[in-house]
């Protein structure tokens, strides 16, 4: 009798720690942007931010072991709310730059892409470099590493900063500024979905300033960022990024 109480009592405990760690899985605030359509961007139906980052860091996270609370934050608040600790993880579209990377580390590359270029429909030109523009004002978003590249050229008259890649489309849109630059997949999608119909993307234009895009986490936590480039390398590998992506259309 003795001897089944205390195999019971085993028994027991070990569901016990096992279902106190399931209970427990440590959960990451994550801090994506509502305005980047579609990589992340807030669904008004749901009133939660979606999109092909949110969806890539919900696999990576789950392969983890993580659970994830989503954070919605302007662009130029990410890098701050993570440093500061507000915020766990950086899951949008974001460059990994040596830069950025001098103040908080990023997984291994998820996937990589370069700037594109947006002018009215009635600007008919070819563009190929942004040289040709040359004495325009322009835009860029505020944060990116192709704001601070443009300003560095000293060929504008003006370069613009932007909080939201809507809020230049808009300018483009209604011949504010000549043109504005800003990550290539969410202008076509924008433009694919005819949501600023007298803007037209410079399919001639050839990027220059192209980079990966990785998950950032906050500089010190080794483990946190092994479990999270072994997750990236086993959804990569069983199809999970290449599904998701082909779900947004991109």
């Amino acid at each position: 009798m003795t001897t089944f109480k205390t195999i019971l009592a085993g028994i027991t405990i070990a569901a016990g720690i096992a279902i106190s760690g399931m209970a427990h899985a440590e959960t990451l605030k994550v801090g994506s942007t509502p305005t980047g359509v579609p990589f992340t961007f807030l669904d008004t139906k749901t009133n939660k931010v979606t999109g092909v980052m949110v969806d890539i860091m919900a696999e990576i996270a789950k392969e983890a072991g993580f659970d994830v609370e989503t954070e919605p934050l302007a662009w130029s608040a990410l890098i701050p709310s993570l440093t500061s600790g507000k915020i766990d993880a950086i899951s949008a579209a974001m460059f990994a730059t040596p830069a950025r990377a001098e103040v908080v580390d990023f997984t291994n590359t998820i996937y990589g892409y370069g700037e594109g270029l947006f002018v009215s429909k009635s600007d008919t030109t070819q563009y190929v470099s942004y040289d040709e523009l040359k004495g325009q004002v322009i835009g860029a978003q505020i944060g990116t590493i192709y704001i601070k590249k443009l300003q560095d050229s000293g060929l504008f008259a003006e370069v613009k900063g932007y909080e939201t890649i809507q809020d230049m489309m808009r300018d483009v849109n209604a011949g504010r500024i000549k043109a504005a630059f800003a990550d290539y997949p969410i202008v076509a999608y924008q433009i694919a979905q005819n949501n600023f119909p007298n803007t037209r993307l410079v399919t001639s234009y050839k990027p220059t300033m192209t980079g990966d895009i990785g998950i950032a986490i906050a500089k010190g936590n080794p483990e946190r960022l092994a479990k999270l480039n072994a997750a990236i390398a086993k959804v990569k590998a069983d199809g999970r990024i290449d599904a998701i992506v082909k779900k947004w259309g991109l």
